[in-house]
């Protein structure tokens, strides 16, 4: 690789939580304007903008575990704080939780691979390390 393309993908340019920004923003996360994805969770082989290989990241396990994280905490106070203070039917809350889990599931986690991306991109990871 020669050193004009070393200097132009440095990642010492920015810190890591612009990197991890500019992913959750599901930007390059080297430039942040190019798109990192082509589909809902397929990262592009490379930045429309900037040209940065980002396709060669796998940010395989990261972004689920975090989702069902984040989810899990948001989703079980209202479900308790519901229950105590409404005491709905039961019905109705098989029909509610449910549905409202898998949807912020699905909205939240390209956000949550955008920002693991940006954060294996600033450590220069790329998810196929060996220990």
């Amino acid at each position: 690789m020669s050193e004009a393309t070393e200097i132009q993908y440095s990642r010492d340019a920015y810190t890591l939580l612009a990197a991890i920004g500019r992913g959750f923003k599901r930007s390059c996360p080297h430039c942040g304007n190019g798109k990192i994805f082509k589909g809902y969770l397929k990262l592009t082989e490379q930045c429309s903008n900037c040209h940065a290989p980002t396709g060669e990241i796998r940010a395989d396990d990261l972004p689920p575990y975090l989702t069902i994280f984040l989810v899990g905490h948001i989703i079980v106070p209202l479900l308790v704080f519901t229950e105590a203070v409404y005491h709905p039917p039961l019905w109705l809350q098989m029909a509610v939780w449910p549905s409202l889990t898998l949807i912020l599931t699905l909205s939240i986690l390209p956000f949550i691979k955008g920002a693991a991306v940006g954060l294996m991109w600033h450590l220069k990871l790329k998810g196929d390390e060996q220990h």
